[in-house]
């Protein structure tokens, strides 16, 4: 897939967006000098990009977050530094943007810099197994309220069914033909399917636009 100046993964809670922009952001590292994530979950879920900051800046990744990651406070406050997404144009972003519509509310307010510079690519992210999204139908509801939140419209889909460690190579074809009617219903593309490294082997060859990854630890308590 084309890789756009911004690229932003939203989709339902638990739909496993923070843990591709965080391995996205890593891939892109090797591809681009000046790169940056930005966490616009503000809706505080158990994962965060803000999690995996050390491994990321270590590698040289500038991270962006909510005053409020990893605590207890849900409150919509982001730094000013964000605006350096759209301002500062040297850098490639990766943009984990919050869970349904109300986190994508805070992605509001950089919406019209993005559509004016128009390189960005917004991409949905579904899983299968995800009890509220089992069903293209379903998916598509809540398409049309991230849509409406964010004023923004998706422009791929990443197929991302998957059941944590647990997953094996035929839950992972098994999910092409739920993928594939999604992007009927939507009119968008699959832009890539993602699993485990460990999966590698065992799909490569049978599947379009595979992006293996590594998968995000938990938080400590």
């Amino acid at each position: 897939m084309e890789h756009k100046r911004i690229t932003l993964f939203a989709g339902h809670y638990g739909s496993g967006k923070t843990n591709i922009a965080v391995n996205y952001t890593l891939a892109l590292k090797a591809r681009r000098d000046m790169v940056m994530l930005a966490d616009l979950d503000i809706v505080n879920p158990y994962y965060r990009a803000k999690d995996s900051a050390r491994e990321l800046e270590e590698k040289g990744i500038r991270v962006i977050s909510s005053f409020f990651a990893n605590s207890n406070v849900d409150l919509p406050a982001l730094p000013q530094e964000i605006y350096a997404i759209t301002d500062d144009r040297r850098w490639a972003c990766v943009l984990d943007v919050g869970g349904d519509d109300r986190g994508a509310l805070a992605l509001g307010r950089l919406v019209p810099a993005i559509r004016e510079e128009n390189d960005y690519e917004m991409l949905l992210v579904i899983n299968r197994f995800r009890p509220l999204t089992r069903d293209a139908e379903s998916v598509m509801e809540v398409v049309s309220e991230i849509e409406a939140a964010c004023r923004l419209p998706f422009t791929g889909i990443v197929n991302n069914s998957n059941l944590g460690a647990e997953t094996t190579a035929e839950d992972i074809l098994g999910s092409l033909r739920y993928a594939e009617e999604v992007s009927r219903l939507s009119g968008l593309p699959i832009a890539m399917t993602t699993i485990e490294e460990k999966l590698m082997p065992a799909l490569q060859g049978k599947i379009e636009n595979l992006f293996p990854m590594k998968l995000q630890k938990r938080p400590t308590e």
